[in-house]
Protein backbone atom coordinates (compact mmCIF):
# COMPACT_ATOMS: atom_id res chain seq x y z
CA UNK A 1 0.00 0.00 0.00
CA UNK A 2 2.79 2.41 0.93
CA UNK A 3 4.62 1.50 -2.27
CA UNK A 4 1.53 2.28 -4.34
CA UNK A 5 1.08 5.66 -2.64
CA UNK A 6 4.76 6.45 -3.18
CA UNK A 7 4.55 5.53 -6.86
CA UNK A 8 1.37 7.58 -7.27
CA UNK A 9 3.01 10.59 -5.60
CA UNK A 10 6.11 10.25 -7.78
CA UNK A 11 3.99 9.98 -10.92
CA UNK A 12 2.03 13.08 -9.88
CA UNK A 13 5.24 15.04 -9.27
CA UNK A 14 6.70 13.89 -12.57
CA UNK A 15 3.45 14.77 -14.33
CA UNK A 16 3.40 18.17 -12.63
CA UNK A 17 6.98 18.85 -13.63
CA UNK A 18 6.28 17.77 -17.21
CA UNK A 19 3.20 19.99 -17.34
CA UNK A 20 5.21 22.93 -16.00
CA UNK A 21 7.93 22.11 -18.49
CA UNK A 22 5.45 22.10 -21.35
CA UNK A 23 4.00 25.40 -20.15
CA UNK A 24 7.48 26.95 -20.01
CA UNK A 25 8.24 25.58 -23.48
CA UNK A 26 5.07 27.14 -24.87
CA UNK A 27 5.88 30.48 -23.22
CA UNK A 28 9.42 30.42 -24.58
CA UNK A 29 8.03 30.14 -28.11
CA UNK A 30 6.00 33.31 -27.66
CA UNK A 31 7.32 36.74 -28.54
CA UNK A 32 7.52 39.29 -25.68
CA UNK A 33 4.46 41.06 -27.09
CA UNK A 34 2.48 37.81 -27.14
CA UNK A 35 3.52 37.15 -23.54
CA UNK A 36 2.33 40.64 -22.49
CA UNK A 37 -1.05 40.15 -24.20
CA UNK A 38 -1.39 36.73 -22.58
CA UNK A 39 -0.72 38.20 -19.14
CA UNK A 40 -3.33 40.93 -19.67
CA UNK A 41 -5.85 38.29 -20.74
CA UNK A 42 -5.04 36.24 -17.64
CA UNK A 43 -5.36 39.39 -15.51
CA UNK A 44 -8.91 39.92 -16.77
CA UNK A 45 -9.69 36.25 -16.05
CA UNK A 46 -8.30 36.51 -12.52
CA UNK A 47 -10.09 39.83 -11.92
CA UNK A 48 -13.36 38.27 -13.06
CA UNK A 49 -12.88 35.39 -10.60
CA UNK A 50 -12.10 37.83 -7.76
CA UNK A 51 -15.12 40.04 -8.46
CA UNK A 52 -17.35 36.94 -8.58
CA UNK A 53 -16.54 36.04 -4.98
CA UNK A 54 -19.24 36.78 -2.38
CA UNK A 55 -17.02 38.96 -0.18
CA UNK A 56 -16.55 41.50 -3.02
CA UNK A 57 -20.29 41.97 -3.55
CA UNK A 58 -22.86 43.55 -1.28
CA UNK A 59 -25.26 41.18 0.53
CA UNK A 60 -28.25 40.26 -1.61
CA UNK A 61 -26.65 41.54 -4.83
CA UNK A 62 -26.47 39.10 -7.73
CA UNK A 63 -24.31 40.34 -10.62
CA UNK A 64 -24.63 38.45 -13.93
CA UNK A 65 -21.42 36.90 -15.26
CA UNK A 66 -21.33 39.13 -18.36
CA UNK A 67 -21.46 42.23 -16.13
CA UNK A 68 -18.74 40.86 -13.85
CA UNK A 69 -16.58 40.18 -16.90
CA UNK A 70 -17.35 43.66 -18.21
CA UNK A 71 -16.36 45.28 -14.89
CA UNK A 72 -13.15 43.22 -14.74
CA UNK A 73 -12.18 44.14 -18.33
CA UNK A 74 -13.03 47.80 -17.69
CA UNK A 75 -10.91 47.80 -14.51
CA UNK A 76 -7.88 46.04 -16.02
CA UNK A 77 -8.02 48.30 -19.07
CA UNK A 78 -8.61 51.27 -16.69
CA UNK A 79 -11.52 52.41 -18.83
CA UNK A 80 -14.25 53.22 -16.32
CA UNK A 81 -17.27 52.11 -18.34
CA UNK A 82 -19.65 50.21 -16.07
CA UNK A 83 -22.71 48.13 -16.90
CA UNK A 84 -23.73 48.08 -13.20
CA UNK A 85 -23.71 50.67 -10.44
CA UNK A 86 -20.32 50.00 -8.83
CA UNK A 87 -21.13 51.71 -5.52
CA UNK A 88 -24.39 49.81 -5.09
CA UNK A 89 -23.07 46.43 -6.29
CA UNK A 90 -19.68 45.99 -4.62
CA UNK A 91 -18.79 45.93 -0.94
CA UNK A 92 -16.01 47.95 0.67
CA UNK A 93 -13.72 44.93 0.23
CA UNK A 94 -14.75 44.79 -3.42
CA UNK A 95 -13.86 48.46 -3.85
CA UNK A 96 -10.38 47.77 -2.42
CA UNK A 97 -10.07 44.88 -4.89
CA UNK A 98 -11.02 47.24 -7.72
CA UNK A 99 -8.33 49.70 -6.63
CA UNK A 100 -5.79 46.88 -6.79
CA UNK A 101 -6.99 45.98 -10.28
CA UNK A 102 -6.62 49.64 -11.33
CA UNK A 103 -2.96 49.48 -10.33
CA UNK A 104 -2.41 46.31 -12.34
CA UNK A 105 -4.07 47.77 -15.41
CA UNK A 106 -2.62 51.26 -15.08
CA UNK A 107 0.98 50.49 -14.26
CA UNK A 108 1.16 47.30 -16.28
CA UNK A 109 1.22 43.64 -15.40
CA UNK A 110 4.93 43.14 -15.92
CA UNK A 111 5.86 46.28 -13.99
CA UNK A 112 3.91 45.25 -10.90
CA UNK A 113 5.10 41.65 -11.06
CA UNK A 114 8.68 42.92 -11.12
CA UNK A 115 7.86 45.17 -8.16
CA UNK A 116 7.10 42.04 -6.13
CA UNK A 117 10.38 40.54 -7.34
CA UNK A 118 12.16 43.55 -5.87
CA UNK A 119 10.17 43.41 -2.61
CA UNK A 120 11.07 39.72 -2.22
CA UNK A 121 14.69 40.58 -3.11
CA UNK A 122 14.71 38.18 -6.03
CA UNK A 123 16.93 38.72 -9.05
CA UNK A 124 15.26 40.25 -12.09
CA UNK A 125 16.41 38.10 -15.01
CA UNK A 126 17.05 38.98 -18.63
CA UNK A 127 13.66 37.64 -19.76
CA UNK A 128 11.85 39.71 -17.14
CA UNK A 129 13.76 42.84 -18.14
CA UNK A 130 12.87 42.24 -21.78
CA UNK A 131 9.19 41.95 -20.88
CA UNK A 132 9.32 45.17 -18.83
CA UNK A 133 10.99 46.92 -21.75
CA UNK A 134 8.19 45.74 -24.05
CA UNK A 135 5.38 46.55 -21.60
CA UNK A 136 6.66 50.10 -21.02
CA UNK A 137 7.52 50.83 -24.69
CA UNK A 138 11.22 51.34 -23.99
CA UNK A 139 14.04 50.86 -26.49
CA UNK A 140 16.78 49.54 -24.21
CA UNK A 141 17.14 47.25 -21.20
CA UNK A 142 19.84 49.47 -19.75
CA UNK A 143 18.79 50.88 -16.37
CA UNK A 144 15.43 49.10 -16.56
CA UNK A 145 15.22 48.21 -12.85
CA UNK A 146 16.18 51.73 -11.77
CA UNK A 147 13.56 53.18 -14.11
CA UNK A 148 10.97 50.78 -12.67
CA UNK A 149 11.72 51.93 -9.12
CA UNK A 150 11.42 55.57 -10.18
CA UNK A 151 8.07 55.01 -11.87
CA UNK A 152 6.60 53.11 -8.92
CA UNK A 153 7.80 55.67 -6.36
CA UNK A 154 6.48 58.56 -8.45
CA UNK A 155 3.07 57.03 -9.23
CA UNK A 156 2.40 55.69 -5.73
CA UNK A 157 3.69 58.93 -4.23
CA UNK A 158 1.40 61.03 -6.43
CA UNK A 159 -1.56 58.81 -5.56
CA UNK A 160 -0.94 59.09 -1.82
CA UNK A 161 -0.37 62.86 -1.90
CA UNK A 162 -3.46 63.35 -4.07
CA UNK A 163 -5.47 61.11 -1.75
CA UNK A 164 -4.39 63.08 1.31
CA UNK A 165 -5.21 66.45 -0.29
CA UNK A 166 -8.64 65.34 -1.52
CA UNK A 167 -9.36 63.35 1.65
CA UNK A 168 -8.71 66.34 3.94
CA UNK A 169 -10.76 68.56 1.64
CA UNK A 170 -13.66 66.06 1.63
CA UNK A 171 -14.01 65.94 5.45
CA UNK A 172 -16.73 68.66 5.58
CA UNK A 173 -18.62 66.93 2.77
CA UNK A 174 -18.87 63.74 4.86
CA UNK A 175 -19.98 65.52 8.04
CA UNK A 176 -16.63 65.16 9.76
CA UNK A 177 -16.29 61.41 9.10
CA UNK A 178 -12.51 61.41 8.60
CA UNK A 179 -12.28 57.73 7.69
CA UNK A 180 -14.89 57.93 4.93
CA UNK A 181 -13.48 61.21 3.62
CA UNK A 182 -9.93 59.81 3.42
CA UNK A 183 -11.20 56.64 1.71
CA UNK A 184 -13.11 58.65 -0.87
CA UNK A 185 -10.10 60.91 -1.39
CA UNK A 186 -7.78 57.95 -1.92
CA UNK A 187 -10.20 56.23 -4.28
CA UNK A 188 -10.64 59.38 -6.37
CA UNK A 189 -6.88 59.89 -6.46
CA UNK A 190 -6.17 56.31 -7.56
CA UNK A 191 -9.01 56.48 -10.08
CA UNK A 192 -7.64 59.73 -11.53
CA UNK A 193 -3.92 58.82 -11.62
CA UNK A 194 -4.57 55.38 -13.15
CA UNK A 195 -7.13 57.07 -15.44
CA UNK A 196 -9.61 54.38 -14.39
CA UNK A 197 -12.48 56.86 -14.07
CA UNK A 198 -14.59 54.47 -11.99
CA UNK A 199 -17.21 56.13 -9.82
CA UNK A 200 -18.56 54.64 -6.57
CA UNK A 201 -20.94 57.45 -5.60
CA UNK A 202 -23.16 57.30 -8.68
CA UNK A 203 -22.54 60.98 -9.42
CA UNK A 204 -18.86 60.98 -10.46
CA UNK A 205 -17.64 64.55 -9.77
CA UNK A 206 -20.86 66.37 -10.71
CA UNK A 207 -21.31 67.61 -7.09
CA UNK A 208 -18.08 69.59 -7.64
CA UNK A 209 -19.21 71.34 -10.82
CA UNK A 210 -18.50 74.69 -9.16
CA UNK A 211 -15.60 73.51 -6.99
CA UNK A 212 -12.53 74.49 -8.99
CA UNK A 213 -10.08 73.25 -6.36
CA UNK A 214 -11.26 69.63 -6.74
CA UNK A 215 -11.32 70.03 -10.50
CA UNK A 216 -7.80 71.47 -10.61
CA UNK A 217 -6.30 68.77 -8.37
CA UNK A 218 -8.05 66.06 -10.36
CA UNK A 219 -6.78 67.50 -13.67
CA UNK A 220 -3.22 67.41 -12.30
CA UNK A 221 -3.68 63.78 -11.21
CA UNK A 222 -5.10 62.83 -14.62
CA UNK A 223 -2.16 64.48 -16.37
CA UNK A 224 0.33 62.73 -14.08
CA UNK A 225 -1.03 59.35 -15.13
CA UNK A 226 -1.64 60.10 -18.79
CA UNK A 227 1.31 62.21 -19.92
CA UNK A 228 3.73 59.27 -19.84
CA UNK A 229 6.13 57.76 -17.32
CA UNK A 230 9.28 58.98 -19.17
CA UNK A 231 8.00 62.57 -18.89
CA UNK A 232 7.63 62.23 -15.11
CA UNK A 233 11.08 60.65 -14.76
CA UNK A 234 12.87 63.28 -16.85
CA UNK A 235 10.99 66.10 -15.11
CA UNK A 236 12.10 64.73 -11.72
CA UNK A 237 15.69 64.39 -12.88
CA UNK A 238 15.64 67.91 -14.34
CA UNK A 239 14.39 69.36 -11.05
CA UNK A 240 16.39 67.32 -8.55
CA UNK A 241 19.38 65.73 -10.31
CA UNK A 242 20.91 68.58 -12.30
CA UNK A 243 24.54 68.22 -13.32
CA UNK A 244 26.28 71.56 -13.59
CA UNK A 245 28.95 70.11 -15.89
CA UNK A 246 26.61 68.46 -18.41
CA UNK A 247 23.54 70.48 -19.47
CA UNK A 248 20.33 68.51 -19.09
CA UNK A 249 18.57 67.70 -22.37
CA UNK A 250 15.04 66.39 -22.59
CA UNK A 251 14.59 63.47 -24.98
CA UNK A 252 12.72 63.94 -28.25
CA UNK A 253 9.94 61.67 -26.97
CA UNK A 254 9.37 63.86 -23.91
CA UNK A 255 9.34 67.05 -26.01
CA UNK A 256 6.89 65.70 -28.59
CA UNK A 257 4.51 64.01 -26.16
CA UNK A 258 4.45 66.96 -23.73
CA UNK A 259 3.78 69.57 -26.40
CA UNK A 260 1.14 67.38 -28.07
CA UNK A 261 -0.57 66.46 -24.81
CA UNK A 262 -0.76 70.04 -23.57
CA UNK A 263 -1.78 71.44 -26.96
CA UNK A 264 -4.66 68.96 -27.21
CA UNK A 265 -5.68 69.74 -23.63
CA UNK A 266 -5.85 73.50 -24.21
CA UNK A 267 -7.26 73.42 -27.76
CA UNK A 268 -9.82 70.79 -26.80
CA UNK A 269 -10.95 72.80 -23.77
CA UNK A 270 -11.28 76.02 -25.75
CA UNK A 271 -13.22 74.28 -28.52
CA UNK A 272 -15.65 72.73 -26.03
CA UNK A 273 -16.07 76.08 -24.26
CA UNK A 274 -16.70 77.94 -27.53
CA UNK A 275 -19.18 75.38 -28.90
CA UNK A 276 -21.16 75.06 -25.67
CA UNK A 277 -21.14 78.74 -24.68
CA UNK A 278 -24.59 79.21 -26.21
CA UNK A 279 -25.87 75.76 -25.26
CA UNK A 280 -24.80 73.85 -22.15
CA UNK A 281 -22.96 76.78 -20.54
CA UNK A 282 -25.53 79.39 -21.56
CA UNK A 283 -26.47 81.44 -18.50
CA UNK A 284 -23.49 80.23 -16.45
CA UNK A 285 -20.50 82.30 -15.38
CA UNK A 286 -17.36 82.50 -17.52
CA UNK A 287 -15.22 80.71 -14.94
CA UNK A 288 -17.71 77.82 -14.63
CA UNK A 289 -17.80 77.31 -18.38
CA UNK A 290 -14.01 77.57 -18.71
CA UNK A 291 -13.09 75.24 -15.84
CA UNK A 292 -15.64 72.58 -16.77
CA UNK A 293 -14.58 72.73 -20.43
CA UNK A 294 -10.92 72.24 -19.46
CA UNK A 295 -11.89 69.42 -17.11
CA UNK A 296 -13.86 67.69 -19.88
CA UNK A 297 -10.90 68.09 -22.24
CA UNK A 298 -8.54 66.57 -19.66
CA UNK A 299 -10.82 63.70 -18.69
CA UNK A 300 -11.63 62.91 -22.34
CA UNK A 301 -8.01 61.92 -22.92
CA UNK A 302 -8.44 58.70 -20.90
CA UNK A 303 -9.80 59.40 -17.41
CA UNK A 304 -13.60 59.29 -17.68
CA UNK A 305 -14.46 61.29 -14.57
CA UNK A 306 -17.10 63.93 -15.26
CA UNK A 307 -18.43 67.14 -13.73
CA UNK A 308 -21.20 67.69 -16.29
CA UNK A 309 -23.86 65.58 -18.01
CA UNK A 310 -22.18 64.33 -21.18
CA UNK A 311 -25.49 63.35 -22.80
CA UNK A 312 -26.66 67.00 -22.65
CA UNK A 313 -23.85 68.25 -24.91
CA UNK A 314 -24.42 69.08 -28.56
CA UNK A 315 -23.37 66.66 -31.30
CA UNK A 316 -20.41 68.80 -32.56
CA UNK A 317 -19.00 68.92 -29.02
CA UNK A 318 -19.48 65.16 -28.63
CA UNK A 319 -17.52 64.65 -31.86
CA UNK A 320 -14.66 66.75 -30.47
CA UNK A 321 -14.77 64.73 -27.23
CA UNK A 322 -14.80 61.51 -29.27
CA UNK A 323 -11.72 62.69 -31.21
CA UNK A 324 -9.89 63.41 -27.95
CA UNK A 325 -10.82 59.94 -26.64
CA UNK A 326 -9.64 58.37 -29.90
CA UNK A 327 -6.23 60.07 -29.58
CA UNK A 328 -6.04 59.15 -25.90
CA UNK A 329 -3.03 59.52 -23.63
CA UNK A 330 0.72 59.25 -24.23
CA UNK A 331 2.72 56.05 -24.81
CA UNK A 332 4.22 54.47 -21.69
CA UNK A 333 1.35 55.79 -19.60
CA UNK A 334 -1.82 54.43 -18.03
CA UNK A 335 -4.04 55.53 -20.92
CA UNK A 336 -5.24 54.07 -24.20
CA UNK A 337 -6.15 55.34 -27.67
CA UNK A 338 -3.78 55.71 -30.60
CA UNK A 339 -1.54 57.80 -28.27
CA UNK A 340 -0.31 61.37 -28.59
CA UNK A 341 2.91 60.60 -30.48
CA UNK A 342 0.99 58.65 -33.13
CA UNK A 343 -1.30 61.64 -33.64
CA UNK A 344 1.67 64.05 -33.75
CA UNK A 345 3.58 61.97 -36.29
CA UNK A 346 0.47 61.60 -38.46
CA UNK A 347 -0.05 65.38 -38.51
CA UNK A 348 3.65 65.97 -39.22
CA UNK A 349 3.50 63.43 -42.05
CA UNK A 350 0.56 65.22 -43.64
CA UNK A 351 2.40 68.54 -43.27
CA UNK A 352 5.57 67.14 -44.87
CA UNK A 353 3.57 65.76 -47.83
CA UNK A 354 1.91 69.14 -48.37
CA UNK A 355 5.31 70.84 -48.27
CA UNK A 356 6.83 68.27 -50.65
CA UNK A 357 9.34 66.93 -48.11
CA UNK A 358 10.56 63.34 -48.06
CA UNK A 359 11.48 63.35 -44.38
CA UNK A 360 9.90 64.56 -41.15
CA UNK A 361 11.80 66.97 -38.91
CA UNK A 362 10.89 68.18 -35.43
CA UNK A 363 12.91 69.84 -32.66
CA UNK A 364 16.06 69.62 -34.75
CA UNK A 365 15.76 65.87 -35.29
CA UNK A 366 14.68 63.65 -38.18
CA UNK A 367 12.21 60.86 -37.43
CA UNK A 368 12.95 57.29 -38.47
CA UNK A 369 10.83 56.10 -41.39
CA UNK A 370 9.99 52.96 -39.42
CA UNK A 371 8.37 55.09 -36.68
CA UNK A 372 6.38 57.00 -39.30
CA UNK A 373 5.17 53.73 -40.87
CA UNK A 374 4.11 52.41 -37.48
CA UNK A 375 2.24 55.60 -36.60
CA UNK A 376 0.33 55.57 -39.89
CA UNK A 377 -0.45 51.87 -39.51
CA UNK A 378 -1.80 52.43 -35.98
CA UNK A 379 -3.94 55.41 -37.09
CA UNK A 380 -5.43 53.55 -40.07
CA UNK A 381 -6.03 50.27 -38.21
CA UNK A 382 -7.60 52.06 -35.24
CA UNK A 383 -9.89 54.06 -37.52
CA UNK A 384 -11.05 50.92 -39.32
CA UNK A 385 -11.53 49.13 -36.00
CA UNK A 386 -13.67 51.89 -34.48
CA UNK A 387 -15.71 52.44 -37.66
CA UNK A 388 -16.32 48.70 -37.86
CA UNK A 389 -17.44 48.57 -34.21
CA UNK A 390 -19.77 51.55 -34.71
CA UNK A 391 -21.30 49.85 -37.76
CA UNK A 392 -21.85 46.55 -35.92
CA UNK A 393 -23.31 48.19 -32.81
CA UNK A 394 -25.54 50.31 -35.04
CA UNK A 395 -27.24 47.09 -36.12
CA UNK A 396 -27.23 45.23 -32.80
CA UNK A 397 -28.17 48.04 -30.37
CA UNK A 398 -31.32 50.11 -30.10
CA UNK A 399 -29.60 53.45 -29.54
CA UNK A 400 -28.84 56.76 -31.22
CA UNK A 401 -25.81 56.81 -33.48
CA UNK A 402 -24.08 59.53 -31.44
CA UNK A 403 -24.43 57.47 -28.25
CA UNK A 404 -22.82 54.51 -30.03
CA UNK A 405 -19.98 56.69 -31.39
CA UNK A 406 -19.20 58.04 -27.92
CA UNK A 407 -19.37 54.53 -26.42
CA UNK A 408 -17.00 53.06 -29.01
CA UNK A 409 -14.39 55.82 -28.81
CA UNK A 410 -14.66 55.83 -25.01
CA UNK A 411 -13.94 52.10 -24.90
CA UNK A 412 -11.06 52.25 -27.39
CA UNK A 413 -9.55 55.29 -25.69
CA UNK A 414 -10.04 53.58 -22.28
CA UNK A 415 -11.81 56.75 -21.19
CA UNK A 416 -15.12 55.82 -19.59
CA UNK A 417 -17.36 58.69 -20.64
CA UNK A 418 -20.79 57.57 -21.80
CA UNK A 419 -24.21 58.87 -22.75
CA UNK A 420 -25.84 56.22 -20.59
CA UNK A 421 -25.70 53.42 -23.16
CA UNK A 422 -23.39 51.02 -21.30
CA UNK A 423 -25.99 49.46 -18.99
CA UNK A 424 -28.42 48.97 -21.89
CA UNK A 425 -26.00 47.16 -24.19
CA UNK A 426 -26.91 43.66 -25.33
CA UNK A 427 -24.64 40.74 -24.41
CA UNK A 428 -23.08 40.91 -27.88
CA UNK A 429 -22.65 44.66 -27.57
CA UNK A 430 -20.88 44.26 -24.22
CA UNK A 431 -18.49 41.73 -25.77
CA UNK A 432 -17.65 44.20 -28.57
CA UNK A 433 -16.95 46.94 -25.99
CA UNK A 434 -14.84 44.52 -23.89
CA UNK A 435 -12.69 43.75 -26.95
CA UNK A 436 -12.30 47.45 -27.69
CA UNK A 437 -11.24 48.18 -24.09
CA UNK A 438 -8.72 45.32 -24.19
CA UNK A 439 -7.24 46.43 -27.53
CA UNK A 440 -7.19 50.06 -26.42
CA UNK A 441 -5.19 49.23 -23.28
CA UNK A 442 -2.77 46.76 -24.86
CA UNK A 443 -2.26 48.97 -27.90
CA UNK A 444 -3.00 48.68 -31.62
CA UNK A 445 0.65 48.16 -32.54
CA UNK A 446 1.03 45.30 -30.04
CA UNK A 447 -2.14 43.65 -31.35
CA UNK A 448 -0.78 43.81 -34.91
CA UNK A 449 2.68 42.59 -33.91
CA UNK A 450 1.18 39.75 -31.84
CA UNK A 451 0.49 37.89 -35.10
CA UNK A 452 4.21 37.64 -35.79
CA UNK A 453 5.97 34.43 -34.83
CA UNK A 454 9.18 34.46 -32.82
CA UNK A 455 11.21 33.09 -35.71
CA UNK A 456 9.32 35.08 -38.35
CA UNK A 457 11.54 36.27 -41.18
CA UNK A 458 11.36 39.65 -42.87
CA UNK A 459 10.85 39.87 -46.61
CA UNK A 460 14.15 38.95 -48.20
CA UNK A 461 12.88 39.05 -51.79
CA UNK A 462 12.74 42.42 -53.59
CA UNK A 463 10.47 42.72 -56.61
CA UNK A 464 10.58 45.30 -59.43
CA UNK A 465 9.01 48.64 -58.52
CA UNK A 466 6.24 50.30 -60.45
CA UNK A 467 4.36 53.60 -60.02
CA UNK A 468 0.64 53.61 -59.21
CA UNK A 469 -1.82 56.49 -59.46
CA UNK A 470 -2.94 57.81 -56.06
CA UNK A 471 -5.27 60.55 -54.89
Amino acid sequence: MLEKKRNKRDNYMIGGKSRRGRARARMSRLTPIQVIITFYFLSITFATALLSMPFTQKPGVKIPFIDTLFTAASSVSVTGLASVNVGESYSRAGIWVLMGIFQVGGLGVMMLSTFFYLVLKRRVGLRQRQLIMTDTNQFSMSGMVRMLREILVLIFGIQIIGGLILGIYFIPFYNGDVGEAMFQGLFNSVSAVTNAGVDITGYSLTPFVNDYFVQFITILLIIAGGIGFPVLIEARRFLFEKNTLIPFRFSLFVKVTTVTYMALLVIGGLLIWAMESQHYFKGTSIDEGFFNSMFLSATSRSAGLSTIDTSALTDPTLLVVSALMFIGASPSSVGGGIRTTTFAITILFLYSVMRGRNHIYIFGRELYQEDVRKALAVAVFATLLCVGAITILGYTEQAELMAIIVEVFSAFGTCGLSMGLTADLSHFGKIIIILLMFIGRVGIMYMMLSFRTKDGKKNAIRLPKEKIITG
